[in-house]
């Protein structure tokens, strides 16, 4: 099978550890800090590009590891991001294909599909990364959004501290906080100095709780709220992005959220130099959807969150891994959210379990330069109306440089040569019919195999008000 290999300035060799025993760590297994960053978009950082905003912790994480330039989300939203990362298995397959909850507000008017049936919260016999590592000996925190335990406030029986993780601080059903200064009015996250910005105050956890465990292995994900809407921040990068509007951004409030979170995410990265961990820390930096079109500029990529265009799809991912992933190394691999699963499986010298299917590759042979990967495709299936209702039902699927559309209500296929049209401006599936074909009967054939819920023509005409977000 043909694989893509990574561009990389400098090459490493790396012997993973053997598997580890259940329950007992080894000083082999690295440290996990997994920072996920609610809807920033590809271009939303400097070091992909945008002169609008100031990113200068994470440009120089990239600087110090591998930037992914083709890392796609698992789905345009983002709970069905985060139930892939957690479980390395499809929102396909795990039937939970849009943000929670699915309501029937986001259904427009006069519909010529309902949406596919969905769950409201990841299950509890789904086997999470924590749940694998922590009896391998970790200690697990989550810090952030969970939204993946029901509507609401959630219930209390599908929240992260179900799913292997030892401390659970701010994960809930919320998808969005009412307000990111303290009180913040979030479960599981008490107010404690009221004012305080909410990624500095994640920021402070997740230092806290690294200094607390770092003589023995730790999995952190800090999955922060921002930079989803509401949009606020520090007063001081208010005025300083006041004017900032134009090629870049489309809210200056948002670049002042992305220049906040930022901040944050250096002063954990500076802990982990501090307390001496850095070389012992695998750090992996991504976002769970697209940019929210109302505030971010994702050109020259088409569209936004809640599509199956890139604009949608693609997101910024960089991973550091010091004395393993060659610093300031550049990968043009396609590669998705469930492959997060398999990779740190890797890491921790764990194997997967072959009773649990699995929809992604270690990027081990990516990170290390040791191979490829062996597939050379990637799907995407998003049966459901977003909170905006302007989105068409349909799936997606990548191929090398060819990506292919299918929309559900009327079987229209969209193809597009990405090397030469990242905008996707210019559909080829007239021109290219025995390709659009082939990947059409690809994507279908994936469906079928993932079980995959598919939407319903409805039996009445049906008219729905606007939902609000």
């Amino acid at each position: 099978m043909k694989t893509r290999w990574c561009f990389l300035f400098s090459a490493m060799v790396f012997s993973l550890a053997a598997v580890t025993p259940v329950g007992a760590a080894s000083e082999s297994q690295p440290n996990v800090l997994f920072i996920l960053i609610d809807d920033l978009g590809w271009m939303d950082l400097h070091c992909q590009g945008n002169p609008a905003v100031d990113t200068p912790n994470v440009d120089r994480l990239a600087r110090e590891g591998m930037r992914f330039t083709d890392a796609y989300a698992a789905a345009p939203v983002c709970s069905p991001t985060r139930a892939a990362i957690l479980t390395g298995q499809a929102p396909a397959r795990l039937h939970i294909t849009n943000h929670i909850p699915d309501r029937e507000s986001f259904i427009p008017d006069e519909p010529k599909l309902l949406p596919a049936s969905m769950l409201d919260h990841l299950p509890l016999d789904a086997e999470t990364i924590a749940e694998r590592l922590k009896a391998a000996g970790y200690a697990t925190a989550f810090l952030g959004k969970w939204h993946l335990s029901g509507a609401g406030r959630g219930k209390a029986e599908f929240e992260p501290d179900r799913q292997g993780f030892d401390l659970n601080l701010g994960g809930c059903g919320f998808g969005g906080p009412p307000t990111y200064f303290d009180p913040y009015r979030i479960p599981h996250l008490p107010s404690r100095e009221p004012g305080q910005y909410l990624p500095d105050r994640l920021a402070d956890e997740a230092i806290a709780f690294m200094s607390h465990h770092r003589e023995k292995p730790f999995l952190v994900f800090l999955w922060n709220y921002t930079v989803h809407w509401p949009m606020e921040a520090p007063e001081t990068l208010l005025t300083k992005y006041a004017d900032h509007k134009g090629p870049g951004l489309n809210d200056p409030r948002y670049g002042a959220m992305i220049e906040a979170m930022d901040a944050a995410v250096g002063r954990v990265l500076g802990a982990l130099d501090r307390l001496g961990l850095k070389d012992r820390t695998l750090v992996i930096f991504t976002s769970d959807n697209g940019g929210f079109s109302g505030v971010a500029d994702n050109r020259p990529l088409r569209d936004g969150k809640g599509d199956l265009y890139e604009g949608g799809l693609r997101v910024p991912l960089i991973v550091r891994w010091p004395g393993n992933v060659p610093a300031g190394s550049l990968c043009r691999t396609p590669v998705i959210s469930m492959d997060f699963y398999a990779t740190l499986l890797e890491a921790a010298g764990l194997s997967p379990d072959p009773k649990t299917p699995q929809d992604g590759e270690s990027l081990m042979p990516l990170l290390l330069q040791t191979g490829g990967l062996e597939r050379d495709v990637l799907f995407f299936h998003y049966p459901n109306y977003a909170w905006h209702r302007s989105n068409r039902l349909g799936g997606a699927i990548r191929r090398g440089d060819y990506k292919l559309i299918e929309r559900f209500d009327d079987g229209t296929l969209e193809l597009f040569h990405l090397k030469s049209d990242l905008g996707e401006r210019r559909n080829l599936a007239s021109e290219r019919p025995e390709i659009a074909s082939s990947l059409a009967g690809q994507l279908r054939a994936w469906r079928n195999r993932v079980g995959a819920s598919m939407p319903k023509k409805p039996e009445l005409p049906v008219s729905r008000s606007n939902g609000i977000r």
